[in-house]
């Protein structure tokens, strides 16, 4: 429950940009779709700084190594601020041509250039939130997560409210917001996780060998990240060359899916710590029970999920615009999010039982094989036959079955259930 919490208030960073921005015009609202779909994409593809700093902490909790568990942790922090600082250049260098390559149209263009400058400047904080969640996490404290997660998202929303009404900003004022709520976050975490080390009297220096071993594991997740936000992006270029309307429709739909996913993620995470630490400690039959129960969970959320969604299609739209042509084209495509959620939530759970396994070789095959093989021939038949937005996301319910099923085949075995301190590959 905590870390469902936690991860319920982490997409409500650009949940409250888009509210509050949508309310500024449709061209602040699809500037912020294209800036901010781009930002999910470049920092979710660094989102192995917490899955796998959480399954090799994780494993070393379970086998009583409690210093090795720390200096993981500081490893994964290392890896965070350089990543984080290449990726602050390179987003302030290419803001204008990655704008242009994501289609915005020449009176969206402008405010999607600011929001991303500006964004990426948190870049380095994002990345150091990440690690710091990994390490807690693998320790079973979800609970710190889950305070530190409300605290900044309460100051993200009230900053952004005070920048874009108070000194009128605008767009730019909610990016602003954003980027003080991170490295009030990231300053928490990394404080904790430097309590931990002098606690434990590991070393703060960053260990070669460790960083090598962390990016090794996390180039197989960056390689599933990367297929899984190659989706979304096209998903948003897509949408933005059928018109102005329609993506900012689809910024409002895809961010109610992340919300959702975020939220059925808590048992993912759950997943990833608790497997973790049952196969560090030799326990492969805990682990394969931790993962039947999650799974039974999920499908339930799931239906919830999906239930919520269709009675509250009015109310989510209308928080988000009030542009008559936006909330049409959203009403329509927020019943496939709704449709979607039941299959959604095993593939998630799954996902974070294999994490925790370390099993990131098939996770990444599986997510090229149904983004690639699957959702971009359909999603580029849907732009060539200007097929329309509800199409596009029928194309993104065939990704989903096709996660589905790469899954399902994977657990059914029991390849992934490899004890040790150490994962397998």
């Amino acid at each position: 429950m905590p870390a469902f919490g936690a991860l319920v208030a982490e997409p409500l960073y650009l949940l409250a940009d888009t509210a509050i921005v949508g309310h500024l015009g449709s061209r602040p609202l699809a500037g912020l779709a294209v800036a901010g779909t781009v930002l999910t994409a470049a920092f979710s593809v660094f989102n192995f700084l917490a899955y796998s700093t959480t399954a090799a902490v994780a494993r070393a909790f379970g086998a009583g190594d409690r210093r090795g568990a720390a200096h993981l942790g500081v490893d994964g922090c290392w890896l965070a601020v350089g990543l984080g600082c290449v990726l602050t250049v390179l987003g302030l260098t290419l803001a204008v041509p990655i704008v242009r390559v994501m289609g915005a149209s020449t009176g969206v263009e402008p405010y999607a250039v600011d929001y991303l400058r500006i964004s990426i400047l948190g870049a380095p904080a994002m990345l150091l939130m990440l690690a710091g969640t990994g390490y807690l996490r693998g320790l079973q404290d979800t609970k710190t997560t889950l305070v530190i997660a409300v605290a900044a998202n309460t100051a993200n929303l009230l900053l952004e409210l005070l920048l874009v009404y108070g000194f009128d900003l605008g767009i730019a004022g909610s990016a602003w917001g954003t980027v003080a709520a991170q490295y009030g976050a990231a300053l928490a975490f990394l404080a904790i996780v430097a309590r931990s080390v002098r606690r434990e009297g590991a070393p703060v220096r960053p260990d070669a060998a460790g960083i090598k071993a962390n990016a090794r594991v996390g180039s197989r997740l960056v390689l599933r990240t990367a297929s899984l936000i190659a989706a979304i992006v096209t998903a948003t270029a897509i949408a933005a060359r059928i018109s102005d309307d329609a993506v900012g429709a689809q910024q409002i739909c895809m961010q109610v899916l992340l919300f959702l996913a975020f939220a059925l993620d808590a048992l993912a995470i759950a997943g990833q710590a608790m497997i973790g630490r049952f196969l560090g400690a030799g326990s492969s039959v805990d682990a394969k029970s931790a993962g039947r129960r999650l799974l039974q969970l999920g499908v339930v959320v799931g239906v919830l999920f999906a239930i919520a969604v269709v009675i509250t299609r009015p109310w989510l739209v209308g928080l988000f615009t009030n542009d008559a042509g936006v909330r049409h084209l959203a009403m329509q495509a927020l019943l496939v999010v709704a449709l979607l959620q039941p299959v959604a939530a095993v593939v998630f759970v799954l996902d974070g039982v294999l994490i925790g396994a370390g099993d990131a070789g098939y996770l990444a095959l599986a997510m090229v094989v149904a983004t690639f093989g699957v959702y971009l021939p359909a999603a580029l038949a849907v732009a060539a036959t200007d097929a329309g937005l509800l199409w596009l996301w029928g194309a993104l319910a065939l990704w989903m079955l096709a996660r589905f099923v790469g899954m399902v085949a994977r657990y059914r075995t029991d390849r992934w259930a490899v004890v040790g301190v150490q994962p397998p590959g």
